[in-house]
């Protein structure tokens, strides 16, 4: 598991002041982006070598609203990664009092920037696979 923290943003708020659900969503992808980033991988050599990684499958359940100018902790780990998907677990929880305010999780499928499904190349895969068995998870 990895852990990425931030503070809320106004701009991330709802006219109730609380964060706009929307934004655990890019809260997510920052979790995904510094867990491929610790394991090893550019996402810019990979764009570069014709390999992206659209989302499949998203889901989050919210638990408790995050307010301007919280601590939050987005806790990423991956749960499954073959040469041709990655699942990840979100977890997100206000640093102050550790109150879960959401857990989701995510799918990707390894595409070429047409679209086509691909199996990753091994100089990616097993760097993503020996994190995931040593420290990731």
């Amino acid at each position: 598991m990895i852990t990425v923290r931030e503070k809320v943003r106004f701009v991330e708020t709802d006219m109730m002041a609380v964060v706009h659900h929307a934004n655990y969503f890019r809260w997510f992808e920052m979790g995904r982006v510094e867990y491929l980033r610790q394991a090893g991988i550019s996402l810019l050599k990979m764009m570069d070598d014709d390999i992206v990684f659209p989302i499949t499958s998203v889901d989050c359940q919210y638990r408790s609203s995050a307010k301007f100018d919280d601590i939050i902790l987005i806790e990423t780990s991956m749960t499954e990664v073959t040469p041709v998907k990655m699942i990840f677990t979100y977890k997100v929880v206000r640093e102050a009092d550790g109150v879960l305010l959401a857990t989701g999780n995510t799918q990707n499928l390894f595409t070429n920037k047409q679209g086509k499904i691909i199996r990753l190349p091994s100089t990616y895969f097993n760097k993503l696979k020996e994190y995931f068995e040593n420290a990731g998870q």
